[in-house]
């Protein structure tokens, strides 16, 4: 209780403490007091250093302070266009939502994409430092953001008890969700006149990476300890842009986010601070190669190899050693995981109506689609239409299946995973393994296991920084092999996206989530409880805040 009041605090007083700093002339130690009085660099963006001053913590305050109320930075008249000419118009804004173009993966934007581009009070800050003048000469940005909490849920038990639902993972708690730091550097896309080169190294902690983890990957915090907190890099690749390759071409190496989705990982990157099981079940992240072409403004189709879903690159080739030989794993050795397997990525994006539609249907690890790890064979596509300037519609529907899982309704498949024959026994994975079937005949060994998918976000923006989001859902996990819950679940929420600035945000929402067939909230699978309940009512809020 004591921490849910002081979050609350926090977040009642915020824009308090932010207009304390509003100006800067009251502000002790200032200097430059009776210069900022008159200096506004939303009118007169030449000022912006007087207004920030000198010293690094009164820039950074300053900056907070100058974008307090605002629904963007000061623009500066003379910067070039962070647009290519001819190219479809930008359908959003942030704030209020949280992307400016369609969402797509495995590229850094074509056409729409500047060097130095993302606002950062602590890039503001050190920019007349001279690190921070030479990581702007070089096209480096350093930022982030913090992100706590809390939930008010029918669950009780804890941890885990708000699970299937996501990135709430314990009921009636406050929580660190996820504080981030990146280290960007953005190929200039909009010109077409050089090679350009970006990369982006991240880091990630709090609860949220129970739901960023790759096997292999600092994974024992996850598979083995189940911590509630833990760390994780789930970015860090390499880019490189040749324009002259039709309309641009992107190559990207490394760990990315999957592709497609309307939602993702990272914080700002949403709608809602909870996620749909549409996203919260599919893949997260791949290592490989991706590259992106545009063959026109309008048309983009993407390919790649990468190494399965969720699974690091070294796993490859290991094997271990298979204490309980079995029908389903009968020699003495078995893959480490039989999902990290050379793998296919394949998409094409169209956009039309300038910009107000777009389509993007993708294959994501595709492979022998054996059971492994994460190892999901994906197949689906979403689609954005913006009605006007205060309505927009985000769909995602997909369908996804592993093959060859082992079925609990079997006696000897049942036995095969319970003592250690299987890659994914407690004997290897202590906590969180991957969950075998519940398939349709209990004679065979295994089946293909298949969950069907459907989420929509209905959007409407009430002022340019508050946005309301409806997302109703539909989810089949027809083996239970995703939530361990052989059951369709029914899912609504509606959400707040609040901005007191482009810096902060808040995001309240009320849920309700239905398993229609059996009970599947209020359980935790890791400590033997099973569920106790077929629904799950909850009130939740984060706050994001970026630097």
């Amino acid at each position: 209780m004591k921490k849910l009041l002081a979050v609350v605090f926090i977040v009642t007083n915020i824009a308090a403490i932010s207009s304390a700093f509003a100006d800067p002339a009251a502000q002790p130690g200032n200097t430059s007091a009776s210069k900022t009085a008159a200096c506004d660099p939303y009118t007169d963006y030449k000022c912006l250093d007087v207004y920030l001053g000198d010293n690094v913590f009164n820039r950074f305050i300053n900056y907070y302070s100058l974008e307090m109320g605002h629904a963007a930075a000061p623009s500066d008249p003379n910067a070039p266009s962070s647009h290519r000419d001819g190219w479809s118009a930008t359908p959003q804004s942030t704030p209020p939502m949280p992307f400016t173009e369609w969402p797509y993966g495995a590229a850094t934007p074509i056409g729409v994409t500047r060097p130095n581009s993302v606002d950062s009070p602590l890039m503001t800050a050190i920019a007349n430092t001279s690190s921070g003048q030479w990581l702007e000469d070089n096209h480096i940005q350093i930022y982030g953001w913090v992100d706590p909490g809390f939930n008010i849920s029918s669950n009780s038990t804890k941890p885990g008890g708000n699970a299937p639902m996501a990135y709430m993972y314990t009921p009636n708690t406050v929580q660190l969700d996820q504080s981030v730091i990146y280290i960007d550097r953005l190929p200039d896309t909009v010109q077409t006149d050089h090679i350009d080169w970006g990369m982006r190294l991240s880091g990630l902690y709090g609860e949220n990476y129970r739901y960023t983890t790759a096997y292999g990957i600092a994974s024992n915090q996850l598979l083995k300890d189940n911590h509630i907190n833990g760390y994780d890099f789930p970015m860090e690749y390499g880019e490189l842009y040749i324009p002259n390759v039709s309309e641009g071409l992107v190559l990207r190496a490394g760990r990315y986010i999957s592709i497609p989705d309307i939602e993702a990982q990272l914080a700002p990157n949403n709608y809602m601070y909870s996620h749909s099981m549409t996203y919260s079940f599919d893949n997260y992240t791949n290592e490989g190669i991706v590259g992106s072409l545009s063959l026109t403004k309008n048309l983009m189709l993407q390919l790649g190899v990468v190494d399965g879903t969720e699974t690091a690159i070294w796993n490859a080739g290991k094997t271990e050693r298979n204490p309980f030989p079995n029908p389903l794993y009968p020699d003495s050795r078995f893959k480490k995981d039989p999902g990290n397997q050379p793998s296919l990525v394949a998409c094409a994006r169209y956009t039309w109506n300038n910009g107000n539609d777009d389509i993007y249907p993708c294959m994501d690890g595709i492979n022998s689609g054996t059971w492994g790890y994460n190892n999901l064979q994906w197949y689906g596509f979403t689609y954005y239409h913006k009605f006007n300037d205060q309505w927009h519609l985000s769909f995602e529907t997909y369908d996804l299946h592993q093959r060859n899982v082992p079925n609990l309704n079997n006696p000897v498949a049942a036995a095969a995973v319970a003592n250690g024959g299987t890659p994914f026994s407690p004997e290897f994975m202590r906590a969180n393994a991957p969950n075998a079937a519940q398939c349709k005949n209990s004679s065979d060994l295994t089946c293909t296991a298949s969950a069907i998918g459907t989420v929509a976000y209905i959007n409407y923006q009430v002022t340019p920084l508050d946005n309301i989001s409806f997302r109703p859902e539909f989810y089949d996990d027809q083996e239970g092999q995703r939530t361990g819950v052989k059951t369709r679940y029914a899912n609504f929420g509606v959400g707040w996206q609040h901005w007191l600035s482009p810096q902060i945000e808040l995001r309240p929402e009320i849920d309700y989530d239905k398993s229609i067939d059996r009970d599947a909230f209020n359980g935790n699978s890791n400590r033997g409880i099973a569920p106790t309940k077929n629904y799950t009512m909850l009130g939740a809020m984060d706050i994001v805040i970026h630097f």
